[in-house]
């Protein structure tokens, strides 16, 4: 009895050994109608700068395998791997992956189809050839309309019910009250995020851009939530 519960107490309080990376993480971008090409290389420029950030590393450096499994992709009515999964373990690496997704041309397009983004970015966790201790999905986008495909919550709790949290980081536009003002961070927290931790941080406007996702980067890997604007799981 007693050699049982030791072998309970170890698999609770480690990682299983089949498992070889701490996070498998899909970063899903907005590239629909409202995101011009301008806003597309300023997107992938914060992600470049935020995954080489001496912080992010850090935080890399410090999860229980040392490493996460990340991939860039962009939705529109399609969905487009930018830069394929990689390992991440240091600055090199790192540095890989930043090049990526600087150096792909744009394929997605056209009217939002948040519900397909979220199951493809399941898929491809579902596909790839990581086993991660913990998944998540980071969705970004400046709206939440759904104008193709699956529902939003249908595709949501498909996704949630795999064990898979979906963080979100909403955009901001000054020159649009309907979505500033706390309005879009709301309805990120009730219509996108889902999952064991789920949370939102708000980029503001462009110069804060690379900062928010340096900071949702931090959190996701570290296994932590936002201090202030902790969004209840769902």
């Amino acid at each position: 009895m007693r050699r049982l519960f030791l072998i309970l107490l170890l698999s609770i309080a480690t990682p299983a050994v089949s498992q070889d990376t701490d996070l498998e993480l899909v970063l899903l971008a907005d590239a629909s109608g409202s995101i011009d090409q301008r806003e597309i290389d300023f997107q992938r420029q914060g992600y470049a700068q935020a995954i080489t950030d001496p912080e992010v590393l850090a935080a890399i450096a410090n999860t229980a395998y040392g490493s996460i499994a990340v991939t860039y992709v962009e939705w529109a009515i399609n969905q487009v791997v930018v830069a394929d999964w990689m390992r991440i373990d240091g600055p090199d690496s790192a540095a890989a992956f930043a090049a990526e997704l600087l150096d792909r041309p744009r394929q997605a397009y056209g009217s939002n189809a948040i519900g397909a983004a979220l199951l493809e970015g399941l898929r491809l966790m579902d596909t790839n050839d990581f086993d991660g201790w913990r998944r998540v999905i980071d969705f970004s986008g400046d709206s939440v309309r759904n104008y193709s495909g699956p529902p939003i919550a249908e595709a949501r709790a498909t996704v949630v019910a795999a064990g898979v949290t979906i963080n979100a980081l909403p955009i901001l536009r000054p020159d649009d009250p309907g979505r500033a003002q706390g309005g879009l961070e709301a309805q990120y927290e009730a219509q996108i995020i889902g999952g064991l931790g789920a949370f939102v941080v708000t980029a503001e406007n462009r110069d804060s851009f690379a900062e928010a996702v340096k900071r949702k980067l931090i959190l996701e890997i570290s296994g932590q939530m936002p201090v202030q604007d902790v969004a209840d799981a769902r």
